[in-house]
C-alpha cells in the first residue's frame, strides 16, 4: 500500500504531538508543513519531512496530499478546511472548528458533496472511562447533565487566547472538551442561557476574555444541566469534571481517568470492553485507510454540533436572553 500523505495547516506547540504521532506510524509520509511564521514551518519540516511554506493556498496547488491537518487559533479558520475538503481532501480540524456558523457550515457542505473523511480533535472521546460512563447511561433517562471547567490563563501577555475577538474566551476554546464530554454522553443541546464576568483577572495585560461563565443547558432529550467556567485560578487549584443524574437515583462521575457511580452500593461502572485505537491519530488514519469513518468519533458535523453551543452561549450572554443552538444535520 502506497504511503499515506499528510499536510499540517499550523506547526505551533499543538501540532506537534500530532507529528511525532503521525511521523512515527508505518506508511505515513509527511508531505509538507505551512505555518505563518516560517522558521516555525521550516523547522517542522526538516523534523518530520515534506516542504515548508507559508501560504495554504500554495501548499494546497504544489503538493499531492491526501489528508490535511489544520491545527489552527479559532479566529485562523477563514477557508483553508472548506477549500481543502471541496477537493477531496481528508482533514483533521482542531478545536473549536470555528468562530461562526457561517464558516463551520461551508466546510460541512464541501465534505458532505465530496465525501472526504473528517475529523474533530476532541481526543477524549477515545478515553476508556469516559466511553464506559457513556455506555451505562445510554439506555437510562438522564435528569441532569453538569461539567466544569476551571483553570488559569493560556499563554503569555502576548497570546491570542487572552482577546475575546480571537478565542472566543475559556468557554469557547478550551471548555469546548468538557461540553464535547457533556454532549458525548447526554446528546444535543437545544438551547442555552449564559452570563459571564470579568472581576477577577482585570490587572492582566492584553486580557479581556470572561474569568467566569455559567451556561445553563436544555438538551433535547428534556435533561437539563449546565456549563461553569473560570480562568481566575492563575495560582493553580483548577480541575473538571462531567456528573450526570439518572434513573436509579444515581450519580454517575467522569474525572481524568476514572468514573465512578454514587452510592457506592450501586457497585463500579462496567469496563468498557470494545477496542479503542491508541490514539486521535491512529483513528484518523485507519478510517481513512479502511475508508470506514465509524473509527472517528468525532466527526466535523459532530465537532460543529459542539461549536454550536458555544456560538449560540456567547450571543445569550451579550443578549442577555436565551439562544436556540443552531440546528447541524
Amino acid at each position: 500500500m502506497a504511503n499515506l500523505r499528510v499536510s499540517y495547516v499550523g506547526t505551533g506547540g499543538n501540532a506537534q504531538g500530532h507529528l511525532r504521532r503521525l511521523s512515527s506510524m508505518e506508511g505515513v509520509e509527511i508531505v509538507a508543513c505551512c505555518d505563518v511564521i516560517e522558521e516555525r514551518a521550516q523547522a517542522s519540516a526538516e523534523n518530520y519531512g515534506g516542504k515548508a511554506f507559508v501560504d495554504w493556498r500554495r501548499m494546497l496547488d504544489s503538493v499531492e496530499t491526501d489528508a490535511c491537518y489544520f491545527s489552527l487559533p479559532p479566529f485562523a479558520h477563514e477557508g483553508a478546511e472548506t477549500e481543502a475538503a471541496s477537493r477531496g481532501i481528508h482533514i483533521f480540524v482542531e478545536k473549536p472548528v470555528c468562530t461562526d456558523m457561517e464558516t463551520g457550515l461551508a466546510t460541512k457542505e464541501a465534505l458532505d458533496k465530496s465525501g472526504a473523511l473528517s475529523c474533530v480533535g476532541y481526543q477524549t472521546r477515545y478515553n476508556r472511562f469516559l466511553n464506559a460512563v457513556r455506555e451505562f447511561v445510554k439506555d437510562k433517562t438522564i435528569g441532569m447533565a453538569v461539567t466544569e471547567r476551571w483553570g488559569g490563563i493560556a499563554g503569555g501577555p502576548a497570546h491570542w487566547w487572552r482577546v475575546m475577538d480571537k478565542s472566543g474566551g475559556m468557554l469557547h476554546e478550551q471548555a469546548t472538551h468538557q461540553l464535547d464530554m457533556l454532549r458525548f454522553c447526554a446528546g444535543d443541546v437545544s438551547e442555552v442561557y449564559a452570563l459571564h464576568a470579568l472581576r477577577i483577572n482585570n490587572e492582566q495585560e492584553n486580557h479581556d476574555i470572561p474569568d467566569a461563565e455559567v451556561v445553563t443547558l436544555q438538551f433535547a432529550s428534556g435533561a437539563v444541566g449546565y456549563i461553569t467556567t473560570t480562568s481566575a485560578l492563575i495560582r493553580g487549584g483548577g480541575g473538571s469534571r462531567v456528573e450526570l443524574i439518572v434513573e436509579g437515583h444515581l450519580r454517575v462521575q467522569y474525572s481524568g481517568n476514572s468514573s465512578r457511580i454514587l452510592p457506592e452500593s450501586a457497585g463500579p461502572i462496567p469496563e468498557y470492553e470494545e477496542p479503542l485505537p491508541d490514539s486521535i491519530d491512529r483513528a484518523f488514519i485507519e478510517a481513512i485507510r479502511q475508508g470506514d469513518p465509524s473509527i472517528v468519533k468525532s466527526d466535523y458535523t459532530d465537532g460543529l454540533k459542539t461549536c454550536a453551543v458555544t456560538i449560540a452561549a456567547l450571543e445569550s450572554a451579550a443578549s442577555g436572553k436565551p439562544v436556540a443552538v443552531h440546528p447541524v444535520e
